[in-house]
């Protein structure tokens, strides 16, 4: 009996190895809640990715039924990331006052507006004002999407599921190159604006999708409504336990006692937004500064790297490289957002796998070789007598190369990294602080791409995002943490050193690191 006792417990002990290593592999991919949810609200970066390709071609149309100059259009590309500071500004407060939910129903019905404004645009001071309603949508959007999608993932998926904003973007420049080729062989008085108003398809789309999402259940904590928000916890979370460990986490952050179980209950105003603005500039600890720091500074060189310029201008790119028909251009900017679109579905399988730290930073080292052997191809051919076929070809195959490695890391790393580093009580501002930085930077870029080419040559604009790029490498691999698989309320505990950090969320070490850090901040208070 001891002996049929003893292989019935083993057995069962084995069989309980069994089913917790099951789930422990594959429930983490399996959340489909979790994974909709992720997908209707990450579709508001549609917006803006429509309008990063649309513009590219429609800009050979303008220019030539407008009768605008370069400056002109140089302008009228990127001054929507300008205007889209308004939105993004508003969005902190705004989603923090209605919802993170109907702030994307709020972004969508803005960008419907300017898209039919830019459709019916008679002039170009017209075209310029729908330019600045979509802006300020895609501003909401570009804010809202990478935080509401990180404050519903498990912590298992987050990194796959908040790629999902730069997957749309992606597939909404893929889709506006394509809008180019299908349009471009209409008059060119009806082209362009076809081209330009076709862009509120999408926002109405959202605007009828985001009726099935729920409320982000930090938001719902920090209105008090912890019954709601733990049911929503529940469908997005991998397990019960998970679920409830994740209330718990979020209630702590929001000030809200562990053994409270209420469903609804009063929360101190200090947690819904107020003060936010003096602890991240006026009196930040050192975690948070280091966190701010990291959010603007990976927001800035993503920018700064010349993507914008290289994805709004492929068809000067390439004109630049020797290819003269409108049509073959056209047909070279699809291939790109082909390229762009394939690269972010692979880098979303691999963020959760590979971590943000070694894919971010072979990314950058790709993207720094391709600007640079680029610029190299570009100066060879502005500087011969005939055309250079393998130069040519090389022009084309780095822009691809670019591309593509932007999009494996740099591109989606940015908005994943930025949305999951604030703690609870910062992210809305602190996430819509990262976007204006990231704005304004393309902004500049891509008003000034023109006449920057102009000055030192195509070949050497190419060559100065090199160099910047380059500065970008560093700053990454010495300012950014590794935050692959830790829970959104325990990352602030792997900043605060400012220095290298790649084993940042490893075991004991890394708890070590979060108290003292912790104590470090008690301290200042107190002092």
């Amino acid at each position: 009996m001891t002996e049929a006792k003893a292989v019935e417990a083993a057995t069962n002990n084995n069989t309980n190895h069994l089913a917790d290593f099951d789930p422990h592999k594959k429930k983490p991919k399996r959340n489909k809640y979790a994974f909709a949810c992720a997908i209707l609200a990450s579709m508001t970066s549609i917006l803006l990715g429509y309008d990063i390709g649309v513009m590219s071609g429609a800009a050979i149309y303008i220019k030539r039924d407008l009768k605008v100059s370069d400056v002109q259009i140089e302008i009228l590309l990127g001054i929507i990331n300008l205007y889209s500071l308004i939105g993004s500004c508003l969005a902190g407060r705004t989603s923090d006052w209605i919802g993170r939910r109907y702030t994307i129903v709020l972004a969508g019905a803005i960008f419907f507006a300017g898209a039919i404004l830019m459709g019916f645009s008679p002039n170009y001071s017209f075209l310029m004002f729908g330019r600045f309603v979509a802006g300020i949508g895609i501003g909401y959007a570009l804010m809202i999407a990478p935080v509401y999608t990180a404050e519903v993932s498990p912590a298992s998926s987050r990194g796959f599921l908040t790629s999902f904003p730069e997957v749309f973007i992606n597939g909404g420049i893929l889709l506006g190159y394509i809008s180019n080729y299908a349009f471009s062989k209409m008059k060119l008085q009806l082209g362009w604006r076809m081209m330009l108003g076709i862009g509120a398809v999408p926002s109405v789309i959202l605007a009828v999708g985001v009726l099935a999402m729920p409320e982000s259940p930090r938001w719902l904590v920090m209105r008090g409504r912890l019954g709601d928000a733990r049911k929503v916890l529940n469908k997005t979370s991998d397990t019960k336990e998970e679920a409830q460990e994740r209330l718990s986490d979020i209630k702590k952050a929001a000030g809200i006692p562990e053994h409270c179980n209420d469903d609804v209950v009063q929360v101190a105003k200090q947690n819904t937004g107020e003060g936010v603005w003096k602890e991240l500039l006026l009196y930040p600890t050192p975690a948070v500064r280091h966190i701010l720091i990291a959010a603007l500074g990976i927001h800035f060189f993503q920018q700064a790297s010349g993507i914008d310029a290289v994805v709004l201008y492929s068809p000067r790119i390439f004109e630049k490289a020797g290819i003269t028909s409108d049509t073959d251009k056209l047909l070279a900017t699809v291939a790109v957002g082909f390229v762009k679109t394939l690269f972010i579905l692979v880098a979303t399988f691999m963020l959760d796998r590979v971590g943000r730290r070694p894919l971010l930073l072979s990314s950058v080292g790709g993207m720094i070789l391709s600007v640079l052997t680029l610029g190299i191809s570009l100066t060879i051919i502005t500087h011969s007598d005939k055309k250079l076929m393998w130069a040519v070809g090389l022009s084309i195959a780095t822009v691809l190369s670019y591309v593509a490695t932007f999009s494996i890391g740099a591109g989606p790393i940015t908005w994943v990294y930025s949305s999951e580093i604030f703690p609870l009580r910062l992210r809305a501002q602190g996430a819509a602080m990262g976007v204006v930085v990231n704005r304004v930077t393309s902004g500049v870029i891509s008003m000034t791409f023109l006449s920057l080419s102009k000055a030192i040559s195509i070949g050497g604009a190419f060559f100065l995002f090199g160099g910047i790029a380059t500065v970008g490498w560093i700053f990454f691999y010495t300012m950014l943490p590794e935050t692959r698989g830790k829970t959104l309320e325990d990352m602030e505990g792997s900043f605060g050193q400012f220095r290298a950090n790649p084993a940042g969320t490893k075991g004991v070490d890394n708890g070590n690191k979060g108290q003292v850090q912790l104590g470090t901040t008690t301290n200042n208070v107190q002092s």
